[in-house]
Order: C-alpha cells, then structure tokens, then sequence
C-alpha cells in the first residue's frame, strides 16, 4: 500500500473540503457521531471509539478516513476501502454529515469529490455505497450523484436497537458519475 493510501489525500470539492483526520478531530467526529439522526444509522460511538477505529489507523488497515469540512468546520467523515485485486478493482464509500449540514447538496458534493479521485486518480471503475434499506434520505442523495441500487443484503446490520437491518447495495459505474 502506498503511503497515500494509508494517509490519505487532501482534495477540494466545489464547497467541501476533504483531508486527513488527526487526533484532533476525535471529539467534533464523536459529538457528529453522537447525534440522534447519525447514530440512528451509525450506532453508538464514544471518543475512544472514535479514535481506535476511525483516527488511530495502523498501516495494516486499508481503509481510509477524511473528515469532510465546509466554512472553516468539521461537518462529517467520509470513508473509503480499496479493493485493489485488479480482478475486481473497486472502492467502497461510506459518508456521515451533521445533521445541521443536511439538505444542503454538502453530502453529494463529498461523495463527487472523493469518488472523482477514486476514478481518475486511483483508477477504480466501480464504486459501491451500502446504505440502510430502510433510510430513504440516504439512497436519494446517492442516487443524486449517479448510485443506483443494485440488491438488497438481508438481516445486513445491527440497528441501535439490537434488531437486524436490511442493508441497500448501490454501486456507481465511472462513466455514471454525476
């Protein structure tokens, strides 16, 4: 893996920004994380678990966190897992936002941006998306930037509730990218 890859990269989205996260970040992601409308999809996260699992990377986990920031604040995390087998070169996107942050188009802009250098700096030809079933807002803003649902994972994942989720899988072919 090269050492981007275990960085990652700093890019700039038409309002969005996307960098690194540092150790810093830790409690503003634990505050986006802890708030009713992400953690309802999310989970529970705590600042320890924040930093284990999202900033505290070692070089033999290959996904990639960069906090999303627009007017100078952190508003959400962007993530992304290479599949690098060129048999299957793809990358997997998972994104969260504060809820303050939604319906403002900030969400989709991240998503363009990331999945802009996965295409053409990365050379991925698909990118995929597994939201909730059963998250309507979600699907909409992926589907806004060109993910179309493609199958459905049943029981895919545990709820808040203990209860299991279905979960969507949307995938984005290069040439789909809006």
């Amino acid at each position: 893996m090269c050492a981007e890859a275990a960085v990652g990269p700093t890019l700039q989205g038409e309002v969005v920004g996307l960098r690194p996260v540092t150790v810093a970040d830790g409690p503003r992601l634990t505050e986006i994380l802890a708030e009713p409308a992400v953690a309802e999809w999310w989970g529970r996260w705590d600042l320890e678990r924040v930093q284990a699992e999202l900033i505290a990377r070692d070089d033999r986990d290959l996904t990639v966190v960069l906090a999303i920031e627009a007017d100078g604040e952190v508003i959400g995390l962007i993530q992304y897992l290479e599949e690098e087998d060129p048999e299957y070169h793809s990358a997997g996107i998972d994104i969260s936002l504060h809820p303050d942050w939604h319906h403002r188009g900030l969400g989709a802009d991240a998503l363009r941006t990331l999945g802009r250098y996965l295409i053409t700096d990365r050379g991925h030809h698909r990118l995929t998306i597994d939201p909730a079933a059963d998250n309507p807002r979600a699907i909409r803003s992926y589907e806004r930037v060109g993910f179309r649902p493609v199958g459905v994972m049943r029981r895919y994942s545990r709820a808040p509730d203990g209860t299991w989720r279905d979960g969507l899988i949307m995938d984005l072919l290069a040439e789909e990218l809006t």
